[in-house]
């Protein structure tokens, strides 16, 4: 398959950008036991590989599909990832705005910058089209859910423990 101007315009990496980005720059502004430093500190090693694993897959997936907005599915996907990128960016600035805050020192609070990546995650999802690669695989949004869903599982529970092991 030849891959052209509009392929990758349309690819699904692009959707991974926005979040990306965003936490990147401002991870270093987030309360302390939320930064790279202490982030991975005294967390067993089978949960931090397995979330590096996993999590380096959820990124790249997106490179080998295109998205489209065709189906009333990747309609809502949309929706889906839209409404995950501003849940996840408000998780971000409630906990760099008001860290001390009743939302910040709780439990859900504390982890909603871990658990609002479902949203747009999910959303990347619904919106894919087609694989760039053998056109006998016929892409199905359950290809990147389903590791989507095992990188979720393990990064909420790193910030659970973070979280317990904090307050």
């Amino acid at each position: 398959m030849k891959i052209t101007k509009i392929d990758i315009l349309k690819n699904a990496i692009w959707l991974t950008l926005p979040p990306l980005l965003f936490g990147l720059s401002l991870m270093n502004y987030l309360p302390a036991v939320l930064t790279p430093a202490l982030f991975n500190k005294g967390i067993p090693d089978i949960l931090a590989n397995g979330e590096n694993i996993v999590r380096i897959l959820v990124f790249a997936m997106p490179a080998f599909f295109s998205v489209g907005l065709s189906t009333k599915t990747q309609k809502q996907g949309l929706v889906l990832y839209l409404a995950g990128v501003a849940l996840y960016c408000l998780s971000y600035g409630a906990l760099i705005f008001f860290p001390d805050s009743v939302w910040s020192t709780s439990m859900i609070g504390f982890v909603a910058s871990a658990y609002t990546n479902l949203f747009w995650m999910i959303g990347i999802g619904l919106l894919g089209e087609k694989f760039y690669f053998p056109a006998r695989l016929r892409y199905r949004p359950v290809f990147f859910i389903a590791p989507v869903l095992l990188f979720l599982i393990l990064h909420i529970t790193h910030a659970v423990i973070i979280y317990q092991r904090s307050f």
